[in-house]
């Protein structure tokens, strides 16, 4: 007697082996309250739409400092302000000095 073990997709529920296999973990879902991993087929991956490289995430902190991340495409966030390229090169930085400040504050 032997014992047979298979790997199927937990989308399709199709068969193959571990090479075939990406393991993909969704962290953020709004029906899930803990990371969820999934066994997916390399092909399947496809259906997964990335839109990472159009994806704009802001840190908002309120007044009473609770903070959550947003999560927008570049479009909107570019429809906010016509100006925005220019907002972004003159914005602060989270490290660091204000940008045109010097040391010493004395010019030199």
């Amino acid at each position: 007697m032997a014992i047979v073990s298979r790997k199927v997709s937990d989308l399709s529920g199709n068969e193959g082996s571990d090479e075939e296999f990406a393991a993909v973990v969704v962290r953020q879902h709004p029906k899930l309250d803990q990371p969820k991993a999934l066994d997916v087929l390399l092909p399947e991956l496809e259906q997964f739409k990335d839109i990472s490289g159009d994806l704009v995430i802001l840190e908002v902190t309120t007044p009473d400092n609770r903070k959550r991340d947003l999560y927008v495409r570049l479009a909107e966030f570019n429809k906010v302000s016509a100006k925005m390229d220019d907002i972004l090169d003159n914005a602060r930085g989270t490290r660091g000095r204000v940008p045109g400040t010097r040391v010493g504050g004395n010019g030199s």
